[in-house]
């Protein structure tokens, strides 16, 4: 019999395995009560953080529910003011005037007689450049199309 190379048997090659694992990089421990005591110190941090891990996933579904539950009461409240606005634009379009051109007709108190100039109260100081095209009101070109007088 050869004593030279030891015989290990199958429950041995898994001690050192399990030791492998327990501590990757670091030499295996032949020390089966110092393997088995590293096991259970993982086991339990693995244990912990399973324990971490689920309360941290609790938390995180309440929050979702929380938040769908603001979700909705947005939609509510974005479809209730986009009723009030539709509200509004129809009070605001049967509130407005109806134009039939650009100056609204007087009653025929303001006419003039024959003889008399008309008089508009309402037209006196009143700007009239917002009823020009926008062509007209352009100022970009005016230094060449109009150059100034010397």
């Amino acid at each position: 019999m050869n004593l030279m190379f030891p015989i290990y048997f199958p429950r041995d090659c898994r001690f050192q395995d399990l030791s492998s694992v327990l501590e990757p990089g670091r030499p295996a421990k032949t020390d089966k009560p110092a393997i088995l005591d590293d096991a259970i110190r993982v086991l339990n941090q693995l244990k912990n953080e399973v324990q971490e891990l689920k309360e941290t996933n609790e938390k995180l579904l309440e929050e979702i529910k929380s938040l769908k539950a603001e979700k909705t009461e947005l939609r509510e409240e974005k479809l209730m003011l986009k009723a009030d606005k539709e509200k509004m634009e129809q009070q605001l379009k049967t509130l407005a005037l109806p134009t039939s051109g650009f100056m609204p007709t007087y009653p025929a108190a303001y006419h003039a007689a024959a003889n008399k100039i008309p008089f508009f109260p309402g037209y006196g100081l009143m700007p009239m450049w917002h009823y020009l095209p926008p062509a007209a009101c352009d100022t970009s070109r005016d230094h060449e199309l109009r150059p100034p007088a010397a």
